[in-house]
């Protein structure tokens, strides 16, 4: 049986983020632990809490916890720039998951939207 939040492309997409946060994060060095776990958390918490949205039953539930997904989106950016100045990762690679992370924001910032016109 699949999950109808498993057929929701802001979903996949952000589930393709996480997967591919989580991938550079298991290849940077013990050293920048601190930023590996914290990258590693936020990364996971956006396709969670996206799921954790459709589980609910009214729209201002849903609205909450798409916004902690956005905002655990966020979270990444600085994350990684950080990763990126410390040259951890290429700025062809910090680009590319730059440009899915604002895929991913604008898909969210349209489906809270959708959430606030609903009674």
């Amino acid at each position: 049986m699949s999950f109808l939040i498993e057929k929701l492309d802001v979903y996949r997409l952000a589930v393709d983020l996480a997967d591919a946060l989580l991938e550079l994060s298991d290849r940077l060095p013990w050293r920048s632990r601190a930023l590996v776990d914290q990258l590693a958390r936020a990364a996971l918490s956006i396709p969670a809490n996206i799921a954790e949205s459709n589980g609910r039953h009214s729209s201002r539930d849903r609205q909450h916890f798409l916004r902690i997904a956005r905002g655990s989106l966020f979270e990444c950016i600085p994350l990684l720039e950080i990763a990126r100045r410390r040259n951890l990762m290429t700025t062809e690679e910090h680009g590319e998951l730059v440009a899915t992370a604002e895929r991913v924001s604008r898909m969210l910032a349209g489906l809270i939207t959708h959430h606030e016109r609903l009674p």
